[in-house]
């Protein structure tokens, strides 16, 4: 997938397998990857300013997120993500 720096997809590429998958699942997967992108592209963005000479200050109202910020919504996402499947059907 790649997207802008604001998350909004350019190019998406699904695997077959996937496609099996009930269709608001993977809208869901696709918007929590994109989300994903934007805080990763507003990470390096923070970085660059960083390494430009902004202050702390200057760099807090900019509303970049900031490296732990970005870590801990990664680890609730993956916390969610990693739930039992809500039926044992599968497909034959």
């Amino acid at each position: 997938m790649e997207t802008t720096e604001q998350g909004l997809p350019i190019a998406i590429r699904v695997e077959w397998d996937e496609l099996r998958r009930p269709p608001g699942e993977l809208a869901a997967e696709i918007v929590r990857l994109c989300k994903r992108s934007a805080n990763r592209a507003g990470l390096a963005r923070r970085a660059e300013l960083e390494k430009a000479g902004l202050t702390s200050d200057v760099l807090a109202l900019t509303g970049l997120p900031k490296p732990e910020d970005v870590a801990r919504q990664e680890l609730v996402e993956e916390a969610e993500y990693e739930v039992e499947p809500q039926t044992w059907l599968r497909s034959v």
